[in-house]
């Protein structure tokens, strides 16, 4: 049966960013999908929120706390999941985001700060990973979450624009060193509606506009990221790797400007 083929019977899932919004989300449509799930992320109430969510449908779950930022944590978190499951068969590098600031007033701190957490943390945690998939499962398949402003001219995001458009290029990479044992493939994303678009969605004049502009006519959910996540983990996506999905409601443009003074 194709369905059997979008199972996740019985693997394991470190989902980073887990305690909220798009993390969450990917957490438990995998734990609907049979996988036992390990969720990361820096505040204990959500991510335990989240792994009780797992364990609702009848999947195991781990919460552990984990700043992505710092070496030390991502290390804890391998072995924390080896420790409770003995295997790891997957990994969502969902942690990330970076706010918008005009380019002239983004210091070299900001701007740093920026490539550690949405694509050095990334590459981190893959490398501390990998090992142990070979080693436990004999494979598996990574999925970095990146976004729309990789590959959309957007003001205002030169830090994060920078940052995603480099997770997307480390996924191309990462892809070819690691095939075929294991597949490595990024969603770039577009407005979702998370605490991270709260702004323009909860502002009737800016909400109009951004449906406006989105040939779907709606922002999207952590539903709609989790299922092209749950594809891309799964067996269904066997013979893809080192792809940038775009699930964006049609976006070719930004949906919402951000003013930055013009010169």
């Amino acid at each position: 049966m194709i369905l059997d083929r979008f199972k996740l019977t019985d693997r394991v899932a470190i989902v980073t960013g887990a305690g909220k919004g798009i993390g969450r989300g990917i957490a438990l449509a995998f734990a609907e999908a049979g996988a036992h799930v390990v969720c990361a992320a820096r505040t204990l109430a959500d991510i335990e929120a989240t792994a009780e969510a797992v364990r609702a449908r009848g999947r195991r779950a781990l919460a552990v706390v984990c700043d992505v930022t710092k070496s030390e944590p991502l290390a804890a978190l391998v072995t924390a999941t080896l420790a409770e499951f003995a295997r790891i068969d997957l990994l969502v590098n969902n942690a990330g985001g970076t706010g918008p600031r005009p380019a002239l007033d983004t210091s070299e701190r900001f701007f740093e700060a920026a490539l550690r957490f949405n694509v050095t943390s990334a590459f981190l945690l893959t490398r501390l990973v990998v090992p142990e998939m070979l080693e436990t499962a004999g494979g598996g398949a990574v999925v970095n979450i990146s976004s729309r402003a990789s590959d959309m001219v957007q003001t205002g995001f030169v830090a994060y624009g920078a940052a995603k458009a480099a997770l997307n290029q480390l996924t191309r990479n990462l892809a070819a060193e690691l095939a075929p044992k294991v597949r490595v493939n990024a969603i770039s994303v577009g407005g979702v509606e998370t605490a991270s678009l709260e702004v323009v969605l909860t502002n009737e004049a800016l909400r109009r506009e951004f449906e406006r502009n989105t040939p779907m006519g709606r922002p999207g959910s952590p539903e709609d990221i989790a299922a092209c996540a749950l594809y891309l983990a799964s067996p269904a996506a066997g013979w893809v790797t080192g792809k940038v999905f775009q699930i964006d409601g049609g976006t070719e443009f930004p949906a919402i400007r951000v003013s930055t003074p013009r010169f």
